[in-house]
């Protein structure tokens, strides 16, 4: 199977700044998109930003100019650089991957993964 492990969240003042990361380990055969979402208490969990595996990013439209998508396909991991952080950017986010397995026979299934959630939250 597959883990994704999130870093980087925390408090911060409105204005600042925080990288988040996530690492995706396990049977991996190939990730194909990765994303960040984010769900802030009593609203839908939304997207935030998604890059492919060719490097091809799209972002929600509250964070554009702010947040920076990017990938290190040498390590599966992803990152969120957000700046100009706003009190509405409080949200826990989470780290989602699309995934096919390494299986026997070679590259197997794929299918969506997600990390725990960390806590961003900002204050004014």
């Amino acid at each position: 199977q597959v883990q994704l492990v999130e870093s980087g969240g925390g408090l911060v003042q409105t204005g600042g700044s925080l990288r988040l990361s996530c690492a995706a380990s396990g049977s991996i055969f190939s990730i194909k998109t990765m994303a960040w979402y984010r769900q802030a208490p009593g609203k839908q969990r939304e997207l935030v930003a998604r890059i492919t595996s060719a490097g091809r990013t799209n972002y929600a439209d509250s964070v554009k100019g702010r947040f920076t998508i990017s990938r290190d396909n040498t390590k599966n991991t992803v990152y969120l650089q957000m700046n100009s952080l706003k009190p509405e950017d409080t949200a826990a986010y989470y780290c989602n991957a699309v995934v096919t397995l390494r299986t026997w026979y070679g590259e197997g299934p794929g299918a969506d993964y997600w990390g725990q959630g960390t806590q961003v939250t900002v204050s004014s």
